[in-house]
C-alpha cells in the first residue's frame, strides 16, 4: 500500500483545475433564428459528441449519439465552481450542459436561481470563462476559425465543420433516396461520423491553442465578472406579451392586403410591392429614381404632386420593416413566455461595448404617440376596425408599438433608468472642458449650453433663442469625433432645416467654442504615433498608450485596455501620416483600418461609457436586470421598489474616474417604452 502522502500528492496532481470543452449538438430549432435558449429547450436537442481536455492534457471525445457515457467525474466538475470551464463562445456549451444534465443527471443539476428569479434551467456562469471573449479583448476576430488564422496555427479548425454539421445537427429533407427521414444518424454515414469525432476534437484543441498563445495578455478579472454578469442578465430574459406579438403580427397582416389592394387600383400594377414596376410607373408619371429606399421617397413626397404623393405613402407604409422585430420575439420567445441570449458581451470590438442578437433591442423604434396605452390595448385585443378608425397608418401604430411587448412578470413593474448625456459627460471630463462640466455640474442642458457657447448669445429650451438649440443639438450629436460637414448631414442636418451654406460655419462655431476637446483629439493623435514609432509607452488626459509584441494598447481609467492589432504609421489619401491596425473592418473581413486622433478618442469615451455602464451592472446586480441598452437599464421589480433608490445606484460615480459629473434618470412602467 502507498504511504499517505504519497496518496495525497495523487489525489492533488490528479484533481481537475480546468475543463476545455466543446459540443456537437441536434436540435430540429434553428439556432441562428431562435438562439441557444430556445434551441437547447426543444424536445428534440440531444448532445451528439462532448470534447474534452482536463488540465490541458490530451482531448478525449465521448461519443453520445452511440451510446458512450460521460464520466461521472466530468459530470461532477462541471458544477464544481472550483473548476474553471472554457469554450470558445461558452455561451452555447454552458446552455446546452444546462439543459442536458437537468434532463439526463438531475440527482447532480443545481441552478443558482432564487425562488423568485428566473434562472432556475441554467449552470451557475461564475465558474466558466470564453476563450472568444479572450480573443475579442485582444482584438481578434470573433470565430474560431478567424482567430486560427490570424494567429497562424499549424493546426487550424477543420474545413469540413460546415458540410459534417449541417448533415449532423440539423434536420434534413425527407426524400426517396434517403429513406424519408428528417434527419441523418451516425450509422447513416460511418466515414463521415468519423471525421466529425476528429472535428469535434480539433475544435478542442484549437481552443487550447488560444488560450497558449494569448496567455501575455491576460484578461482583467474583473471582466470576467462582467462577464459572469452579462450570463445572469441573459439567462434571466425578459418576459415578452405574446397576445401583443400575435395580434400586431395578424394586423400586419391584413394591413398589408388592405395598402396592396388600394395600391393596385392607384397604379394598376400586377405587383406594387415590386421595385421594378414601382419605377417605371414613377418614370411614366414624371419622376425618375434609382431607388425606392426609405430617405428617397421621403425625398420624393416633399414636392410631389398628390396623386403621385398618395401612392407614395402608401409605398411607405407598406415598406415598414418592424414587423420583422415582431417575428423575431415570437420566434426567441421560450416556453416560459421570456426572451433569453440578446445580448452579447463584448460584440464591440473596437470599444468593448455589447452588440445585441436575435430581437437587438439596440435598434428599436421610438414611440411618440401621446396614446401610447390606448393603441396597445386595442391591438393585445385585436380591435383591428378601432385602430383603423382611429390612426392614419397601422403600420406606424404597430412600429411605435414595438417596445410595449416586453413586459414585467405578473405583481412587478419595470424600473428603466439611463445615464444623461453619458459620452458628452466622458468627452468633457477628459478633455477637461470646464465650462461644459460646469454645464452638467448644475445640471444644465448641454445642447442650449452648446449653442449659447456657439453663437454668444443665450439659449433656452422654451425660452429666449430657442430656435438655436437644434443647432446646437445637431452640432454635439455629430461634432464631438471629429465629424465636419459630412458628419452633420449623415445626422440629418439638412432635413431639420438647415441649408448647406450654415454647416461650415456651425462646425467651425462647435470648434471654436471647445477648443479643449479639439486639442484632445490631436493628442491622443500624437500619443498614439509615438508609442507605435517608439515602441514605447505615452500618456496624455489620463489615457495611456503602449506597443508591445506587435500590439497597441490603449489603458482606461477602469483598468481594462484596448488592443489594436499589428499598428503600423502609413500615409493617408491626403498624403499626411495616419495610423493604419488590422481588424474587422466594414466589410466584415479581417483587414487593414486607417484610425487617426479623433477615431482614437472615439474608441475611448464609447469605451469609458461602456465600462461606467458595467459599473452599475455591477452596484444594480441584486436587482433583476432584465435589460440594457446603449446607456441604459431595465430592472425588473416589485411594485414597492423605489425609483429614486435606483437612479441614486445607477449614478454612482466609479473609483476610477473621480470627478465625472454622473447623473441617472429613470421612469417606472407596466411595459417598456421610451419615455
Amino acid at each position: 500500500m502507498l504511504p499517505p502522502f504519497i496518496i495525497r500528492m495523487v489525489i492533488i496532481m490528479d484533481k481537475i483545475k480546468t475543463l476545455s470543452i466543446d459540443l456537437e449538438t441536434f436540435s430540429d430549432v434553428d439556432l441562428k433564428k431562435c438562439g441557444i435558449y430556445k434551441y437547447a429547450e426543444s424536445h428534440n436537442f440531444e448532445i451528439l459528441l462532448f470534447a474534452y481536455s482536463i488540465n490541458g492534457g490530451e482531448v478525449t471525445v465521448i461519443d453520445l449519439a452511440n451510446g458512450e457515457d460521460v464520466p461521472i467525474r466530468i459530470i461532477t466538475s462541471l458544477l464544481d465552481k472550483s473548476v474553471t470551464k472554457w469554450a470558445f463562445n461558452a455561451a452555447f456549451e454552458r446552455i446546452c450542459l444546462s439543459i442536458w444534465l437537468k434532463r439526463n443527471y438531475p440527482e447532480y443539476f443545481s441552478s443558482y436561481s432564487t425562488s423568485d428569479d428566473t434562472l432556475s434551467n441554467y449552470l451557475d456562469p461564475s465558474s466558466w470563462k470564453c476563450s472568444m471573449i479572450w480573443s475579442a479583448y485582444i482584438g481578434l476576430p470573433l470565430s474560431l476559425k478567424g482567430v486560427g488564422g490570424v494567429l497562424g496555427f499549424q493546426e487550424q479548425k477543420m474545413k469540413e465543420g460546415k458540410e459534417l454539421i449541417r448533415y449532423f445537427c440539423v434536420p434534413c429533407k425527407p426524400t426517396k433516396s434517403n429513406g424519408s427521414r428528417t434527419r441523418n444518424l451516425p450509422m447513416h454515414d460511418i466515414t463521415k461520423w468519423a471525421t466529425f469525432v476528429s472535428y469535434n476534437r480539433r475544435d478542442v484543441e484549437v481552443e487550447m491553442c488560444i488560450q497558449k498563445k494569448l496567455s501575455k495578455f491576460p484578461v482583467p478579472e474583473f471582466l470576467w465578472k462582467e462577464y459572469h454578469i452579462d450570463q445572469k442578465i441573459n439567462d434571466r430574459g425578459i418576459a415578452i406579451d405574446m397576445d401583443v406579438v400575435k395580434q400586431a403580427i395578424k394586423m400586419d397582416e391584413n394591413s398589408k392586403k388592405e395598402l396592396s389592394k388600394e395600391m393596385k387600383k392607384l397604379t394598376n400594377l400586377d405587383n406594387p410591392n415590386s421595385v421594378v414596376q414601382m419605377k417605371q410607373w414613377l418614370s411614366d408619371n414624371g419622376v425618375e429614381t434609382d431607388t425606392l429606399c426609405k430617405k428617397a421617397v421621403a425625398e420624393m413626397l416633399k414636392d410631389a404632386p398628390q396623386e403621385l404623393a398618395d401612392v407614395l405613402t402608401l409605398r411607405q407604409q407598406l415598406a415598414k420593416s418592424s414587423i420583422k422585430k415582431y417575428q423575431a420575439m415570437q420566434n426567441a420567445v421560450c416556453a416560459d413566455s421570456r426572451a433569453r441570449g440578446m445580448f452579447f458581451f463584448y460584440g464591440a470590438n473596437r470599444s468593448g461595448r455589447w452588440a445585441g442578437r436575435l430581437i437587438q433591442l439596440q435598434n428599436l423604434p421610438q414611440n411618440h404617440m401621446p396614446d401610447l396605452e390606448q393603441a396597445r390595448d386595442l391591438v393585445k385585443g385585436g380591435n383591428y376596425d378601432a385602430l383603423e378608425i382611429l390612426y392614419d397608418s397601422i403600420p406606424q401604430v404597430l412600429s411605435e408599438l414595438i417596445r410595449t411587448a416586453f413586459i414585467p412578470k405578473i405583481g412587478y413593474k419595470f424600473i428603466v433608468a439611463d445615464f444623461s448625456a453619458i459620452e458628452a459627460r466622458v468627452l468633457s471630463y477628459l478633455a477637461d472642458e470646464s465650462w461644459r462640466n460646469k454645464v452638467f455640474a448644475n445640471s444644465g442642458d448641454i445642447y442650449c449650453a452648446s449653442a449659447t457657447a456657439m453663437f454668444g448669445v443665450p439659449v433656452e429650451k422654451h425660452g429666449q433663442n430657442s430656435h438655436l438649440r437644434q443647432k446646437g443639438k445637431i452640432a454635439e450629436l455629430a461634432l464631438g469625433y471629429g465629424g465636419a460637414c459630412g458628419a452633420l448631414k449623415a445626422m440629418g442636418a439638412l432635413d431639420m432645416g438647415l441649408s448647406e451654406e450654415e454647416l461650415q460655419p456651425l462646425v467651425d462655431a462647435w470648434r471654436t467654442s471647445n477648443s479643449n476637446i479639439v486639442q484632445f483629439w490631436w493628442d491622443v493623435d500624437k500619443a498614439v504615433k509615438i508609442a507605435i514609432k517608439q515602441k514605447t509607452f505615452t500618456e496624455t488626459h489620463g489615457i495611456h498608450f503602449i506597443c508591445q509584441s506587435a500590439m497597441l494598447f490603449i489603458k482606461l481609467p477602469s483598468g481594462r485596455s484596448l488592443a489594436y492589432v499589428k499598428p503600423k504609421i502609413g500615409i493617408n489619401q491626403f498624403g499626411g501620416e495616419s495610423v493604419t491596425y488590422e481588424g474587422v473592418g466594414a466589410t466584415k473581413r479581417w483587414e487593414r483600418i486607417e484610425s487617426y486622433g479623433p477615431k482614437f478618442v472615439e474608441n475611448i469615451v464609447q469605451a469609458i461609457s461602456r465600462d461606467i455602464l458595467s459599473y452599475a451592472l455591477h452596484t444594480l446586480n441584486h436587482y433583476f436586470i432584465c435589460g440594457h441598452i446603449h446607456d441604459e437599464v431595465i430592472i425588473e421589480c416589485p411594485m414597492d421598489e423605489s425609483l429614486d433608490t435606483i437612479c441614486e445606484q445607477m449614478g454612482i460615480t466609479p473609483p476610477w474616474i473621480k470627478g465625472l459629473q454622473l447623473r441617472a434618470d429613470g421612469y417606472e412602467t407596466m411595459f417598456y417604452k421610451k419615455d
